[in-house]
């Protein structure tokens, strides 16, 4: 179950009444642009609809996918504005039609009470990614550690240590009180609580020496492209679901914008893809260098953009 998340690099954080602010003071018009405010028109011009507001919490696939659809947006000529509140007040606004699109709706546990709650306000654009999970893994070298059960046999090589990330992570409490005692590694194993920096430098070191290693992750993360590290089967389903990532925006989304809802049914990202993605921005670029991250991106991927709106 992933009610709650494992943790993501964070680059604003942002309580939730200074996110009700922002959301206010950004997002004031209902999507409409200044001019057609000002005019007292109700109907927004064709202006305003080349004006679209995004809105975005700081998960790391959030934050990339974000910033890339700013710049596939902005190359076909619309106004983009970011907007970052908190989850809550994000799906209030796009219910009311002040935020225009979302890229990060997990459905459907994580943000199963925000659908419940406004579902029929918005309109779900597309399914871009669909193996969003929680997870065991090890290195490729480890070729015969396949399920994780199997990591039984290997307490001794492990030295009977799982690295895991912070101790009040969804992710932890699933590992903690779920997989392991459901696969018999309580006894030879104790998972280490540290947290999602720890882990990767701890996953980064042992890697680079070809050491076995465990360590709890999730899909979608920048580590599965960074590094020879695969996820452990999981035959009794302990860890939880997949979910998948929906764009999602405001009710009559596609009459508004049906240019952008056409390019929309075409996106996907696979691992491989995402991985780079968020490697790139959230690793070599620093934070506010992320349109220089995306372009360095695309330079790499120059069919991407009009594979999906060509």
């Amino acid at each position: 179950m992933r009610t709650v998340r494992g943790p993501r690099r964070l680059l604003t954080i942002i309580a939730a009444t200074v996110s009700l602010a922002v959301l206010a003071t950004a997002c004031g018009n209902g999507g409409e642009s200044t001019e057609a405010a000002s005019t007292g028109d109700s109907t927004p011009t064709a202006a305003a609809k080349k004006s679209i507001t995004i809105g975005w919490i700081p998960w790391d696939e959030d934050i990339v996918v974000t910033h890339l659809w700013k710049k596939i947006l902005e190359t076909k000529g619309y106004e983009v504005k970011l907007v970052n509140p908190d989850v809550a007040p994000l799906y209030a606004g796009l219910a009311k039609g002040d935020i225009d699109l979302f890229f990060d709706s997990w459905q459907p546990i994580t943000h199963a009470d925000y659908m419940e709650k406004y579902g029929d306000k918005l309109e779900d654009l597309q399914v871009w990614y669909d193996n969003a999970k929680l997870t065991l893994a090890v290195p490729d070298y480890m070729s015969d550690v396949k399920t994780i059960g199997d990591l039984k046999s290997k307490a001794g090589e492990l030295d009977g240590k799982i690295v895991g990330i912070e101790p009040g992570a969804g992710l932890t409490r699933v590992t903690e009180k779920e997989a392991m005692p459901g696969y018999g590694l309580d006894g030879d194993f104790k998972l280490l609580k540290s947290s999602t920096a720890a882990m990767l430098a701890e996953l980064k070191k042992a890697t680079d020496a070809k050491k076995p290693i465990a360590v709890t992750l999730w899909r979608p993360h920048w580590a599965y492209a960074k590094f020879p590290v695969r996820d452990l089967e999981d035959p009794k389903g302990l860890m939880g679901a997949a979910e998948e990532i929906h764009a999602i925006g405001p009710k009559g989304f596609s009459t508004d914008f049906p240019e952008v809802a056409g390019w929309l049914k075409k996106f996907t990202l696979t691992d491989e893809q995402l991985g780079t993605l968020e490697d790139v921005i959230l690793n070599t670029h620093k934070e506010g260098e992320e349109e220089k991250a995306v372009d360095e991106w695309l330079s790499a991927n120059p069919d991407f953009i009009t594979s999906i709106t060509g």
